[in-house]
């Protein structure tokens, strides 16, 4: 049929998946609540759409709860860190800057990461320059250093 005889509200355009990390899904217990919580809304979100008849929230909805519900089925929950001696999935770092501040961050998971509130991704290059290592020890933190003065 020829695009002149198609209404405009009934194309939809087709989205495209959202792309699925290469990496491991590890998870905080806190970052697998938060995939639950976003698979529960998606599915209510996704039944609204279709009673509605909403083809282009049908598909938005469709195309998230995929994506959500892959994370969750992926997800690999790590429990805290027993000690402190060593940076791994899960620390909360204190980091001395080369320039005088003071940073926290918490290695966490992918979905879970959030910079603006000092939790960074495990697969992240600051995180990645983080693990294994111990107070005292000087990673590269962007284009300068940074100690860790203390791991909980």
């Amino acid at each position: 049929m020829s695009r002149a005889f198609v209404k405009e509200s009934d194309a939809v355009e087709e989205l495209p998946e959202k792309l699925v990390s290469e990496h491991r899904n590890l998870v905080t217990p806190e970052g697998l609540a938060q995939i639950e919580a976003e698979v529960g809304r998606l599915q209510a979100e996704l039944a609204e759409a279709q009673r509605s008849g909403d083809r282009d929230a049908i598909q938005r909805a469709s195309r998230d709860f995929r994506y959500w519900n892959q994370r969750f089925g992926s997800a690999e929950v790590q429990s805290p860190p027993a000690g402190s001696s060593v940076v791994s999935f899960g620390s909360l770092v204190t980091l001395e800057r080369d320039d005088g501040r003071i940073q926290k961050y918490r290695l966490v998971g992918e979905d879970e990461s959030n910079p603006a509130k000092g939790k960074i991704s495990y697969t992240s290059p600051l995180a990645q320059a983080l693990m294994e290592k111990s107070v005292g020890d000087v990673v590269q933190a962007g284009t300068g250093e940074a100690e860790i003065v203390k791991i909980e």
